[in-house]
């Protein structure tokens, strides 16, 4: 068993990385990694780029092994089989996405997102020209809704609909019901999916996580699928995701257009990858037995010493969202945390509209970390 709890501030700075290097003096609880390190295999999985000399472009063993890691891991994991011809690498989910919105969908067809949202998904739309639809989460005292019939009103044939699953940076985590009654909007409405589940290994009993592409024969159809191993195995600077193309039009498409995309992926994030879905998951088991007691933990001090805070706990994924709105606070909050606490945030705005007087804050810090951060957050509001 790993002792997260020993490690240290001093160390995670000494060792440099963004997380603690981008704002010297500050815990860092933004940026989506955990300062727990990798699994044992990931980290011997790269000698082999020595061991073979691998500095060149991905070889044909090297993509077949990630392919049948990938498929082999959904099986076991969410009891989806994939075909290995429909998973396709990238460097990153949002490599993944720009590829699909240039390949895959039709010119000036629109992008709707539900927000509170993943920062970059703003900045896509912002690049490729598209017009960008904030549709607001509903939020009760229980938890977190889609707005079917703002979502409705929303789209249009040919029009992208982003799923996040589990939601960053809400941590839900979508039931059946759910997505069949969004798959059932989608399809009255002639338009598309983009499903971002990179943060599916990481999901808190007894929420389980539910493939949309898997629902029916239509979601297949029009659902282009995006993971990575680079959340729940702390990965994400190797650069290697996986697209999951369930239709075979967009295999038809993709196979002509996205080569670009899909040799981008590095060596050492193929390699990497391939030993996390294959040989690491007892790891994953225990950093996901830690993540749920920080996120319990994160729980109780948010009850205890924040009492002005509104809080929905995540039921997957290891951000929190809390709204700060009742401390009077609407804009700035990140900057006046990172200033007198001393912690570094991800300002809610960021998120979409309605993350005014919001933070994102990940609670993947070793636990003594984690404390001592609310406990500064709670000294200052």
């Amino acid at each position: 068993m790993s002792d997260f709890d020993a490690i240290t501030e001093e160390s995670l700075v000494t060792k440099g990385g963004r997380k603690w290097s981008s704002f010297p003096g500050s815990i860092g609880a933004f940026i989506a990694e955990m300062d727990f390190g990798v699994a044992p295999a990931v980290r011997q999985s790269l000698q082999t780029i020595d061991d073979r000399d691998l500095y060149g472009y991905a070889p044909a063993d090297l993509v077949a092994d990630l392919k049948t890691a990938t498929s082999s891991f959904c099986s076991e994991h969410y009891g989806w089989r994939i075909p290995v011809g429909h998973i396709e690498p990238a460097s990153d989910v949002l490599a993944a996405f720009l590829g699909v919105l240039t390949h895959l969908t039709p010119p000036d067809t629109p992008i709707v997102l539900p927000t509170p949202a993943y920062m970059p998904f703003f900045d896509v739309a912002r690049v490729t020209g598209r017009e960008l639809i904030e549709v607001p989460m509903l939020r009760s005292e229980s938890g977190w809704s889609l707005d079917l019939d703002a979502i409705a009103s929303a789209l249009t044939p040919g029009a992208t609909f982003v799923l996040c699953n589990p939601h960053n940076p809400i941590g839900k985590v979508y039931t059946e019901a759910e997505l069949s009654a969004l798959a059932d909007v989608v399809e009255d409405a002639g338009a598309r999916v983009f499903s971002d589940e990179i943060h599916a290994p990481v999901v808190y009993a007894p929420a389980r996580h539910i493939r949309y592409a898997a629902l029916t024969e239509a979601t297949a159809a029009h659902t282009a699928t995006a993971t990575a191993a680079s959340k729940a195995f702390n990965i994400p600077g190797l650069k290697c995701a996986q697209l999951i193309l369930t239709s075979a039009a967009d295999r038809d498409a993709w196979a002509e257009k996205g080569q670009f995309v899909s040799g981008a992926a590095s060596n050492p994030g193929i390699l990497a990858t391939t030993a996390a879905y294959t040989r690491s998951s007892d790891w994953l088991s225990e950093v996901n037995g830690y993540l749920k007691a920080n996120r319990d933990h994160f729980t109780d001090l948010v009850g205890s010493l924040l009492p002005g805070a509104a809080y929905i706990e995540p039921e997957g994924t290891y951000l929190a969202w809390l709204d700060l709105r009742g401390y009077g606070l609407e804009s700035g909050l990140s900057a006046l945390i990172r200033s007198r606490a001393e912690v570094a945030v991800t300002e809610g705005r960021l998120c979409g509209e309605v993350g005014a007087g919001h933070i994102r804050f990940n609670f993947a810090l070793p636990r003594p970390l984690l404390t001592e951060a609310v406990e500064r957050i709670a000294r200052i509001l």
